[in-house]
Order: C-alpha cells, then structure tokens, then sequence
C-alpha cells in the first residue's frame, strides 16, 4: 500500500444536509475529504479553542468557504444545529476540523470528551468518519505500508446521536480500515526472520546463567534446530516445555521455522489439565531441558524418546549454526525464508496454540493465526513507542498469552532487548537485572508488583519508563503506593487469551509545552483506549440486547486479532461468538473519552436478591479495609455460594484470619465495609479460613482452585 488515500463505505456518504464528524483530520485528509463532496455546500465546522493548522486556516480563508466556530460550554448548542443545519440546505455538509493535537500513535480520537459531547449536543444527522494512518501503526518489518483509509459510517439520526454512539462506530471502521492492511497476510516466521535480521545486534540477556546472544547468532542457532526438528516429527505441532530464557526463545523460533505450531504448555497446571492439553495439541515431541525436567519432576513428562532436549541437541549443530549465522548476514529475509522453505504468507493459518488458565474449568485450546499474531504485535507496539535500543523485562510465563506476544514475539520483530529470568516471584533478583542492564518496561501483574513493594530499593528500578500490569484488576492503593515509592505510575491493561491478548492499556504520554492540546491517554481506574483495529460493543447480561457502550453490560469485541475458536470444540465456540462478535465475558463500559472501565467477570458476579454483586469491586474493598494494599501475595478471595432465601451469598476465603476468631472477624469486616460506603447486601456471609489463596502461574486468581476449597475436593482431582 503506497501512499495513498483508501475510502470505504463511500455508500453511507450522505446525500442529504449532515455533520461529518472524524476523530482526527491532517490537512492532507481536509483536501481529501473536500474532494468527496465537490459541488455542494461545505460549512467547516470547528471548536473556538482549537489549533488549526495554518495551510487549512489559510485553503479556507482563500476558498470563501462558510466557517462556523463554536463552544463546547455553550449552554444552547441544539440552537447552533438548527441554525447551522438551515444554513446547509437540503444537501450540504458540515465538515468538523478537529484540529492539531499531541496524541498517541494510532488513536482514532485526537478530541476531548468534553468536544464530542458538544458536537453531539449540536442534535445534527451525523456521519462518523474513522481515519486510519498506516504509518502509525506499523511493524518495523514492514515498509512501504504508510497510506490512509478513510471509512465512512452510516449517518446517525439526530434524535438518538451521542457520545457512546459516535466512539462505537468510529472505532468500527477504524477496525475495518485495519482488517485490509496488506502485513496481516504475511507469515509469523517469515517477520522473525526479518526482525531477528534487521535486529541482529539486539541481545537476549539470560539471568539463569548470565548469558547474552546477539539475534543474529539466536537467528542461525533457531534455523539449524528447525531442520533438526523437522527430522524428529511429522506432526504439525511440537510441545515446548521451558522458562522464559534463550532455551525458551530459540524452541519457539525453531518450531515456528520449521513450519510448525509451537505449544508452549502451563508446566504449573493439574496433572490433569496438562494430559488434556496435550491430548487437545497432538503433540508427540516435547522440547525442554535437563536442569528443568529436574526442576518439574512432578510433571507428567512424556517417555524419553519423545523429548528433545535442546542443550544436548544446539552443541550437536554448531556447524550447522555457523554456516546459517554467515548465511543470515549475506542475504535478505525473502531468500533467508527460501533457503529455509519458510512461508511468506500466513494470514489465517494457525500460527500458535495456547491454552485457556483453566481458571474456572478445563483448558481450552486457543488457536492463534498468523495474522492474529502479527495484528497484535503491531496493536501493541504502535501504543507503547518505545524509544531504539531499548531494554524489556521477560519473565512472564510463555504459556500465559501476555508472556508469549509481549516477551517473545515483540522484542524480536521491533528490535528491543529482551532480558529473562524464569520466574516473576523473583522480585530480587528482577530488580539486580533490570537495574544491571537498564531495562525500560516492566510487564507484571498486581500480585507480582507487591514483592517489589516488599524487597525492592527505588534507586533499583531507576531506569523503568513503563510499568503495565494485567491479568488482574490494578488496585488504585496499590498504583498510588508504587508511584510513591518509585516515582512510575503502573498502568493496567486488558486482554484475554483468545485475543491475542492485548486489546487496551493506558499509557502515559509526556505534556508539551506546544500550543496543541495533549489528548489523554491514561486514565487510573480503567483498563485505557482500546488499541487501534479494536472495535467493542456492549450487551445487556440479562436480555442479550445491545446497549450504548457507555452503559455497564458484556463486553463483546471485533478486530484482526481476535480468534476465530477453540480447538476442536465447536460448542465452545458458538457460546462465545455472536455474528461475529467475541463475547469477552467481561462487564465493563466506555466512558466519552474511549477509555474502558472493567467490573469484572460475568463470572464474577453474584445476583443476591435480584442485585448484581461484583466480586473484583468488593475485594478491592476488603482488601482496604483489612490494610492489606501492602501484601506481598493474595491474601482474600470472594466467592459466591448458593443461599435458600437470596439465591447467592457472599463468602470470603481468607489466609490472615484465625478460626476461632472467624465469626468475630466477619460481624468487623461488615462494619468496616459499612462505613466504606458498601452496600449491605455486598458483605460477606461467612470467613472461610484457607492456608492460601490458589493463584495461577500468571499471577491470576484460581478460580477453580477456590470453588475446590469451598467444596473441600483436591485440586488434582
């Protein structure tokens, strides 16, 4: 794609009198855009305090075009409609000048909340306009793709036009100019091989044995195991049992060379959950090592023919290595793939397999395609802009999806330096690393950042830029406590598994000292914008009817890098698909500003005389009110049990409370909670006293582990 201008949904341009409202316009995009209504009348429309850019200011001023400015604090804004909609006739058109703006790459908003509840005060027909730039949001591998698309959405009636509205469905033909991006049809192996060329003196540091390798020799070291692995099996997917480190990272990129499917498998899962996974993979050769088979001796590891242990295999191949390491240095990535008979194209293939945390029952096998993947490195990547050369921390799980995109796949095709350490609990040791090599993000969950709360020193994680956490709900004491004690606000992010994960996070971006409005792009308390080609929608948990996104309902999603569904398992996946639409499981809205509020798991409610109770809301609360912000490790979970009078009751399991005192400690609690502001009805029934809350590897609450505690069953059963 050259730089050029796309259009689609040219069948939803208006023909009658009609606002056209995009979210951001350049002055290129004003010429474009003028263009498609040539012959009738234009009113440019824009707010008093913007910033126009001066060759639009001056292709008005010389045009004798009709131009109308507004406040968004007028107090009649319906009256300014009427009297601009008299202006237009029956067919002309107000076109809104957003203006300049210091915004995010690839937002599809560069306005205010605040300008967009204006605009749809002005109770004008209006026409969104979602306008995507592809040289914001694109992979390093990739050149050449820097066009914009502009997509017309159908025009909303002005009786019912709002806020919600407008977000919703400019954030849909944003993901419909996403979804034709020519990249989302190349292969997974074929941009490593560009990402580890182009990055080839990016390192790998291994903080298991303080190791460093250069991508280009991790590059001839993968390509040489890949042969080895094609020689080993004929099925179509290989298990990979490892830590994050360079033994983890190569296995991945060998099996992806060798045209197979890596399955990265949860080692800390159930024996049962482990045999299922396999089952579900097909997997008949198992990658891993010596020093971790040791490690894990109560994983159920297969017979010893089926595994390879990579540590014995690479010294085998140092030939082989080298001449692949000269080979890679000479030629580019197209004949690199060609002497490696590696695929170019990808696009809806299956790239990767990963498998669901089991959390609230048995593991569902998640099939990524190429394109999911690519779509998602580059969603990711376009949001987090982090500067050449930089340093990122992995050590999350490459089972858990957020481990496997952001630690593994990330680093190698944007060219940043990955430093690993098996274990996140390590905080350390962690925190030597990331103060040793100067690592600038930090990836974690709110568990896991208690411990550097608990055993870190703030000179030590100096030269952390970004802290972005995850697969839990980021309590505000916590964010404010860690900011205190280390100058960075964590942001929380949001995604799942099945797409692939990540679909928000917030993100902080400097204040300019430019004319130009800073647009917001972090907010404490949600989850942040959603990333570019993500479109969301919200239904009624009770009458599956769509609702405006601002009101609090399940959340559905549509982009590039959803799934399409589970393994073999069509039932499953008819539950979670809507027309389309994945439905996350989660409650949430959008506020006018795009950011995403989560309220938790459907899952995660409890319906107690008709009220709908949130789980995650309340643990927030007991957590608070037991002074608890400070643990190191989980300490209480809620959980819903059945009662005769109100259908649901609440019951907390808890690791600090003593039993005799448990009735006592409940009858406390609900004063506390009382005076908290927590309605009645919330409060805890009963205190189940637990040795430990079960947690997953992912730093995510065992669901499953704590309805087996309520209901007294082993975990292994």
């Amino acid at each position: 794609m050259s730089k050029e201008h796309i259009f689609l949904g040219q069948d939803n341009i208006p023909t009658k009198a009609s606002l056209i409202f995009p979210g951001r316009l350049s002055h290129e995009q004003v010429l474009a855009i003028e263009n498609c209504f040539t012959g009738r009348k234009i009113i440019w429309l824009c707010e008093e305090k913007v910033v126009l850019d001066p060759l639009t200011e001056a292709h008005i001023a010389a045009s004798n075009a009709d131009a109308v400015a507004f406040s968004a604090t007028d107090k009649d804004l319906e009256k300014v409609g009427k009297n601009i909609l008299s202006d237009l006739g029956s067919d002309g058109v107000a076109i809104f000048l957003p203006g300049m703006a210091n915004a995010i790459n690839g937002a599809y908003s560069h306005l205010s909340g605040e300008t967009v509840s204006a605009l749809c005060k002005l109770k004008l027909p209006t026409t969104p306009l979602a306008i995507s730039c592809a040289a914001e949001t694109r992979l390093s591998t990739v050149s050449g793709d820097d066009g914009t698309t502009f997509v017309f959405e159908p025009t909303i009636k002005a009786n019912i036009i709002n806020p919600a509205k407008w977000h919703q469905a400019v954030m849909l033909g944003n993901s419909a100019a996403y979804q034709i991006r020519p990249f989302l049809t190349e292969s997974l192996g074929y941009n490593l091989i560009k990402g580890l060329k182009i990055n080839s003196k990016n390192k790998i540091f291994d903080g298991t044995n303080d190791q460093e390798r250069s991508y280009g020799i991790i590059l001839g070291a993968a390509l040489a195991l890949a042969k080895h692995i094609k020689e080993q099996t004929k099925k179509k997917r290989v298990a990979i049992i490892l830590p994050p480190g360079t033994g983890g990272l190569t296995a991945n990129l060998a099996v992806v060379f060798a045209g197979k499917i890596p399955v990265n498998i949860n080692f800390t899962a159930s024996n049962k959950a482990i045999k299922s996974s396999i089952k579900q993979a097909d997997v008949d050769k198992f990658i891993t090592a010596d020093p971790f088979v040791r490690k894990v001796s109560d994983f159920p590891w297969p017979a010893l023919r089926d595994l390879i242990h990579i540590e014995r295999v690479l010294p085998k191949l140092k030939k082989s290595i080298k001449r692949w390491v000269i080979v890679t240095k000479i030629f580019s990535p197209k004949m690199i793939a060609k002497f490696a008979n590696i695929d170019l194209e990808g696009g809806d293939k299956e790239a990767v397999l990963l498998f669901t945390s089991g959390s609230s029952g048995d593991p569902k096998g998640v099939p990524l395609t190429h394109k999911n993947v690519l779509s998602n490195v580059c969603q990711f990547c376009t949001r987090l802009d982090l500067p050449e050369n930089s340093s990122i921390l992995g050590c999350l799980p490459l089972f858990h999806s957020f481990g496997c995109t952001a630690t593994l796949w990330y680093p190698i095709i944007q060219g940043a330096n990955l430093v690993t350490f098996p274990s996140p609990l390590d905080t350390k040791r962690l925190a030597d690393l990331i103060e040793t090599h100067k690592v600038n993000m930090l990836l974690s969950t709110p568990t896991f950042l208690r411990g550097y709360m608990r055993r870190v020193e703030p000179n030590q994680l100096e030269s952390i830029e970004l802290v972005v956490t995850g697969a839990e709900k980021l309590p505000t004491t916590l964010a404010q406590a860690f900011e205190k004690k280390f100058g960075i606000l964590p942001q929380e992010g949001y995604g799942l598994t099945e797409t692939s994960p990540a679909t928000n996070f917030n993100i902080i971006k400097p204040k300019t000292p430019t004319p130009e409005p800073d647009v917001l792009s972090s907010r404490i308390g949600t989850v942040g914008q959603f990333l570019p080609g993500i479109a969301v929608k919200i239904f009624n948990p009770a009458t599956e009817k769509e609702i405006d996104i601002d009101q609090s309902g399940l959340i559905l999603l549509k982009g590039p890098n959803i799934f399409s569904g589970y393994l073999n398992n069509k039932e499953k996946t008819d539950e979670v698909f809507d027309d389309g639409w994945f439905k996350t499981g989660d409650v949430g809205r959008v506020d006018n500003d795009g950011f995403l509020h989560i309220e938790g798991r459907i899952s995660r409610f409890s319906k107690i005389a008709g009220e709908m109770v949130p789980h995650e809301t309340l643990e927030a609360a007991i957590i608070t009110a037991l002074n608890l912000d400070d643990e190191t490790e989980r300490k209480v979970a809620v959980v819903g049990v059945p009662d005769e009078k109100k259908g649901e009751a609440i019951l907390l399991l808890s690791s600090v409370t003593d039993g005799p005192t448990a009735h006592q400690a409940v009858i406390d609690l609900r004063y506390k909670l009382l005076d908290a502001g927590i309605p009645s009805l919330w409060c805890p029934k009963e205190i189940m006293v637990v040795k430990e809350i079960p947690i997953l590897a992912s730093g995510k609450l065992d669901m499953r582990g704590c309805d087996n505690l309520v209901k007294g069953i082993d975990a292994d059963e």
